[in-house]
């Protein structure tokens, strides 16, 4: 059975490999518990969307340029792994965090954001009542977040930060952009053109 101790090591080990960081996750995403998954799990898909890659193994890095990685780090179950992922963040290679956390006391994104500065957090309220949680940091101590449940919008925000160093991501960024437009243009013009009762039976 794998310890938070465990995961520490690994995290530290990591740390000090002075990895390429072309090798290593550009983003890492952060959930205070599995539970948050379903919410957090759009994250993963516009990353996915983007062309990142799913990164599960530091060492063996995929084909893809840009990969990210996940953990469930507790703020409250586990504070020891919260420092430990966001005092190594720099070291592993990580440019942005994604961070979400449910409850009323969700406090994951913005105790990671203190510990992990200068590496930009974008939080995720998972639940509405997440919200005053998560953007309530003290004026010195920045957090950027997203609206409640609103994982994919938080890793945009996450491929807007890496997309100024790197064109691939900006070109990506724009094309999704496009993309998504012309999805709205096709569903204006079945409206208009089919009428109410020929869109719903479309």
């Amino acid at each position: 059975m794998i310890t938070v101790d465990d995961l520490i090591d690994r995290l530290e080990s990591e740390a000090a490999a002075d990895a390429d960081p072309a090798t290593t996750p550009d983003v890492g995403i952060i959930m205070g518990s599995d539970s948050d998954l379903p919410v957090m799990e759009d994250a993963y898909d516009a990353l996915d969307d983007l062309g990142f890659a799913e990164q599960t193994d530091f060492a063996e890095a995929p084909d893809a340029r840009f990969t990210y990685e996940s953990y469930v780090v507790s703020a409250h179950r586990t504070p020891e792994l919260m420092y430990a992922y966001g005092e190594t963040a720099t070291d592993r290679g990580l440019d942005v965090i994604i961070a979400g956390a449910g409850g009323k006391s969700a406090d994951l994104p913005n105790m990671t954001a203190s510990v992990a500065h200068p590496v930009p957090v974008i939080g995720v309220p998972v639940q509405e009542k997440s919200v005053d949680s998560v953007i309530g940091m003290p004026t010195g101590a920045p957090i950027v977040a997203v609206d409640a449940g609103k994982s994919y919008n938080a890793a945009l925000s996450a491929a807007q930060v890496l997309a100024r160093e790197h064109d691939a991501i900006e070109e990506r960024l724009v094309e999704l952009h496009d993309e998504q437009k012309a999805g709205v243009a096709d569903v204006s013009a079945d409206l208009h053109d089919l009428g109410l009762d020929g869109f719903r039976d479309r």
